[in-house]
């Protein structure tokens, strides 16, 4: 099949990569022409496992270009998916403007009959004001579906090639039997192909992340409460995860949500209740006590340092929103280093795939580390913010005599406080016990 994919992002790539490998004929298109250059040359932009290789195959098998031109990749397309971003407007709500942009494109080069498909997260109403968009520009025979992502960054690729579910909206029997034909190779092990009608399918998307978001946060607050009862919040998960009307999915607590999906897609879903006179207080609290999350790294940290943050020197292990990822839009970690400058201390930081990010988003203002224990000599405090493999078993010993005084503030609970006792370390955790 001739696919188009508008957008080169985390979405957009994966989708083009990922068709590419079943044997489709995919063009992926973006305005950017720096961009364009880095992927015609086998450089991927974004750090996702599986991806480069993925990209580089299909380059050389020829089954996979990449074009600035949009009205080409169109034309030379039978099904065009629209993957732009759309980042939050002022008023929380999802600024479609990329998108309606594509779809005007695509209208103005509309050369016989083809599948739109909305992959791009958008609010209800979304694929009518597509098929608006293209039905003034041409006469040509169309439709319009919508089949939201549900790609975990850092996972993106397994997650499309091994899917829980696929879910589509679709306008008609014959946009349903094109989509059903381009996912058979994703769902032959049983996981189910979804079709239902365009409202339901972009309304899913939302709910899925809004689910997701709440889980996290509700975690959060119970782990708050147990520090305040004396109680271990991996034990009460383990105990809540045990009943299967729960599951252990999202359950474990940590310095908050973040990344380009959750904090937008919440803040959306929220705007768009407020639009139809409809009250998702439940999201709001969500969007609450995920701000108030994100602080308290930096409260645990100042009270362990007796309030006096001035003149301190912090390791940060742990840049990204999550591991596997260089993404740092709504880090956790962001919000930590942003207050510890405030607070007059200095950050050095360590991320196996972030620094370039956090350059961008700090320059000089802290100080880079290449290897973790690099950041250690003479810090006051070491606080974990993003759960890489390599932190989970490092050297204790190497810790605590790099360290001015063996401290550590873990927001992601990889290590067991009997043991970071027994080891002589003031060792925090999210949840785990008593607060100091």
């Amino acid at each position: 099949m001739k696919v188009a994919v508008i957008g080169t992002g985390y979405v957009g790539l994966v989708v083009g990569a990922c068709l590419a490998e079943t044997g489709n004929d995919v063009i992926c298109a973006d305005v950017s022409e720096e961009k364009i250059s880095q992927l015609r040359a086998g450089t991927i932009p974004i750090y996702e496992p599986g991806l480069k290789s993925l990209v580089l195959r299909n380059l050389e098998q020829r089954r996979l270009r990449f074009t600035t031109d949009v009205g080409l990749a169109v034309e030379a397309s039978d099904v065009v998916f629209i993957a732009v971003g759309t980042p939050p407007d002022e008023d929380g709500s999802a600024d479609l403007q990329q998108v309606l942009e594509v779809a005007s494109t695509i209208g103005d080069h509309m050369n016989g009959p083809k599948v739109v498909i909305t992959k791009s997260t958008v609010p209800v109403g979304t694929a009518e004001r597509v098929r608006s968009a293209i039905a003034e520009r041409t006469r040509e025979r169309f439709h319009v579906c919508s089949n939201p992502e549900f790609l975990k960054e850092g996972a993106a690729v397994d997650d499309f090639m091994k899917p829980d579910r696929v879910v589509v909206g679709v306008d008609s029997p014959e946009a349903a039997e094109v989509v059903g034909e381009l996912y058979a190779p994703f769902v032959r092990t049983g996981n189910p192909l979804l079709f239902m009608d365009i409202p339901s399918a972009e309304m899913t998307k939302y709910a899925a992340n809004a689910m997701l978001a709440t889980r996290i946060s509700f975690m959060n607050q119970i782990a708050e409460l147990c520090e305040e009862v004396g109680a271990d919040v991996m034990l009460v998960r383990k105990g809540i995860g045990s009943d299967s009307r729960i599951g252990p999915a999202f359950l474990f607590p940590g310095p908050g949500y973040g990344g380009s999906c959750f904090p937008k897609d919440v803040k959306a879903l929220v705007r768009a209740g407020e639009d139809h006179g409809v009250s998702l207080g439940v999201l709001q609290a969500v969007e609450a006590a995920n701000a108030r999350q994100k602080r308290r790294l930096f409260e645990k940290l100042r009270a362990a340092l007796d309030g006096d943050m001035r003149g301190r020197t912090i390791a940060v292990w742990g840049l990204a929103f999550k591991a596997e990822t260089d993404d740092m839009r709504e880090s956790p970690a962001v919000d930590l280093i942003e207050a510890l400058l405030e607070a007059g201390a200095a950050v050095r930081a360590h991320d196996p795939q972030a620094t370039a990010s956090a350059r961008a988003l700090f320059g000089e203002r802290i100080d880079y580390a290449e290897h973790a224990y690099d950041s250690l000599a003479g810090a006051d405090a070491l606080v974990i913010v993003t759960e890489w493999l390599e932190f989970r078993n490092p050297d204790f010993g190497r810790i605590k005599a790099a360290l001015r005084q063996p401290l550590i503030v873990d927001g992601r609970n990889l290590y067991d406080p009997a043991k970071m006792a027994a080891l002589g370390f003031t060792y925090l955790g999210i949840g785990r016990g008593a607060r100091p």
